[in-house]
């Protein structure tokens, strides 16, 4: 996640409405030049083509059934379901490169974030989708809510989305006398809220609100309204943002002054799950993903009788919005699905590609990356027989609003993530755990990140 962790990433297997039947490809597309199969009577001969993911066995199961039904709709066009590794998506890209650089012909391959594929696709190892968006009339951007491109040229289809959201006690909010928030709540409404529920004292001390140890919880406003958490779009650090110092202020000024969240300190030390701290009622408020949607019915591993409402990411107040901030506009991850460049069989490609991401299948459990599909008949599967534990409203409106919007892919190509995530980890601990100012802290935070900058990115 972004997401709850924007490595969030991060999710998958995805649902989508409406069956698409496309019909292959054709033209003097450089991804055809003759590679299809044909037979001296003119008609097609089936080809086989496969599709490469990190499937663990029990996803692996309903990915087998999603192939079955291509197949079955699409008798020309054999399908390879190839695991590369179970239930490891970092293994798997490792596994991935070695196949391309070895000179497989990989045709489709899910990928878990968009970093995975500009980092392939700038390599060449992907071809790009334009040729084949322009030849069935489909413009992108009014298909998929994520699309990565490079100079002009498409290189995934969103497979899967994941969106924030804050949790909240139902029952808390009764209490104190609030409503659950809707769009448009700032940062400090969210701080105002914490402080109206925070109750008790010592180890029965419930807070107002939790946050946990990932880069979400440090920026929000950088994780959640802004299309990349480490750069602007014209390559520079987004450390120097004005969002930094107001969230810094923000979470130390909860801790020492509201005493509405948590301290750090104690975070860190007690190494504590951000989920019993909200379904034990040890916090009533938690900035988290649509991931968490399952865990409100699971009475199972998360035992409770409080009601969950659900309310938007807030936004940044006046004064602290981000420099690239597009007005209110959230970020979404997920999954893709890319095409090899040396894939012989494009066309085929292309036409699972599109299934994968636009057809209905009932046993899909995450959401979906297209646009038009029925996400809130996947969301009545999410919810399950434990509807009374949920505010459905809430949690409709939170997700499916005519207020959210969602930001498309970044045009930076970020590569060097792990340093600049150290960078802010680091810088972040140096304000909560010392007594360096703010100004000190974020100029040294600029400094390291715009050096990590100029040795290893390009714009």
């Amino acid at each position: 996640m972004k997401q709850a962790k924007r490595k969030f990433t991060a999710v998958a297997g995805l649902l989508l409405a409406g069956t698409v039947a496309l019909s292959a490809c054709g033209g003097n597309n450089s991804a055809n030049s003759g590679s299809e199969g044909s037979s001296g009577s003119g008609k097609s001969e089936p080809v086989t083509i496969k599709y490469y993911n990190w499937d663990n066995e029990a996803q692996a199961v309903t990915t087998d059934a999603m192939l079955d039904k291509f197949m079955t709709e699409n008798p020309d066009i054999k399908v390879e379901h190839v695991v590369l590794v179970p239930g490891d998506s970092v293994e798997m890209l490792k596994k991935l490169d070695f196949l391309i650089s070895s000179g497989e012909a990989v045709d489709v391959v899910a990928m878990p974030s968009l970093g995975a594929v500009y980092e392939r696709a700038t390599r060449g190892a992907l071809a790009p989708l334009n040729d084949f968006y322009k030849q069935e009339n489909l413009v992108p951007e009014d298909e998929y809510y994520v699309n990565p491109k490079i100079d002009g040229n498409y290189y995934g289809m969103q497979l899967t989305s994941s969106f924030n959201y804050v949790l909240l006690n139902k029952d808390a909010l009764d209490e104190a006398g609030l409503p659950v928030p809707t769009y448009g709540w700032t940062w400090d409404d969210y701080r105002d809220y914490a402080k109206k529920l925070t109750k008790g004292e010592g180890v029965d001390k419930r807070y107002g609100t939790y946050f946990h140890t990932w880069e979400l919880y440090m920026n929000a406003p950088a994780q959640t309204v802004m299309k990349d958490p480490f750069r602007y779009e014209d390559g520079s650090t987004i450390l120097s943002d004005p969002s930094y110092k107001y969230f810094f202020q923000l979470r130390k000024d909860m801790e020492n002054v509201d005493k509405s969240a948590k301290p750090y300190a104690d975070v860190l030390a007690a190494k504590l799950n951000y989920r019993t701290e909200f379904f034990n009622e040890q916090a009533a408020m938690i900035l988290t993903g649509s991931f968490t949607i399952p865990d409100v019915g699971n009475q199972e591993q998360y035992p409770h009788t409080f009601k969950t409402a659900f309310a938007p990411v807030p936004l940044p107040p006046k004064g602290a919005e981000p420099k690239d901030y597009e007005g209110g506009k959230y970020f979404t991850s997920g999954n893709s699905v890319v095409m090899g460049e040396n894939s012989k069989h494009k066309d085929a490609s292309f036409k699972l590609m599109r299934f994968m991401t636009t057809s209905d299948f009932d046993k899909r459990t995450e959401f979906s990356g297209w646009k038009k599909a029925d996400n809130k008949a996947m969301l009545d599967r999410i919810i399950g027989e434990n509807k009374e534990l949920y505010d459905v409203d809430s949690l409709q409106s939170t997700l499916f609003g005519d207020d959210i919007k969602y930001l498309d892919a970044s045009s930076v190509i970020t590569v060097s993530t792990s340093e600049l995530t150290k960078v802010i980890d680091d810088g972040f601990s140096k304000f909560m755990l010392s007594n360096e100012s703010i100004d000190d802290v974020q100029k040294w935070m600029v400094d390291q990140a715009t050096k990590i900058i100029n040795e290893k990115e390009s714009k």
